[in-house]
């Protein structure tokens, strides 16, 4: 789909104006950072195509994933807690957890203190998927970083925490110690 800029003109609503087609690539030379970019981009994509086929199966998406991924990282967590993590709003969390709770890998119980308070937590049945999901993708970071050793490891794993928004550092950091 085309891009549309709107203009506004003196004689009424916004007129249609379309731009001329760029030709030109964008310049590796002029933005060196571009390769990156494309790297991240494919690597993500493979990164959760193994995990994507298991979720179809269950006709499952990538945020039931990544809540059952949380849930079974720190179980007893908090919905706030997984909201804040996932930045997503409350009603498609409630939707992905409706489903994962109906389903029986994820059991939310009242807090203990707070009844209002609602815990996650995975059932077995959510471990093994979780275990499933978590697999591959963990097979595919051993392999890319078989070559680069304890060096390289350590350089992919400053690197990742640097791309986290500065303000987000400290709290993922403990969040992923725990």
């Amino acid at each position: 789909m085309a891009d549309i800029n709107f203009v506004t003109d003196s004689k009424g609503p916004a007129s249609v104006q379309r731009d001329e087609p760029v030709t030109t690539p964008l310049s590796i030379q002029e933005q060196p950072e571009l390769v990156l970019i494309e790297l991240l981009f494919y690597a993500y994509r493979d990164f959760v195509s193994d995990p994507d086929v298991v979720l179809a199966k269950f006709q499952f998406g990538r945020a039931h994933h990544r809540v059952v991924h949380f849930v079974n990282r720190h179980p007893g967590m908090r919905v706030a807690d997984l909201l804040d993590i996932l930045k997503i709003t409350k009603q498609s969390l409630g939707r992905v957890l409706k489903q994962l709770i109906d389903t029986g890998y994820i059991e939310q119980v009242p807090g203990p203190i707070d009844r209002r308070q609602r815990l996650l937590y995975p059932t077995a049945k959510g471990r093994a998927l979780d275990q499933r999901l978590t697999e591959p993708q963990a097979e595919r970071i051993r392999a890319a970083l078989a070559p680069l050793g304890p060096e390289g490891r350590i350089a992919a794993e400053r690197f990742l925490r640097l791309m986290i928004d500065p303000a987000e550092r400290d709290k993922v950091a403990q969040m992923i110690e725990q």
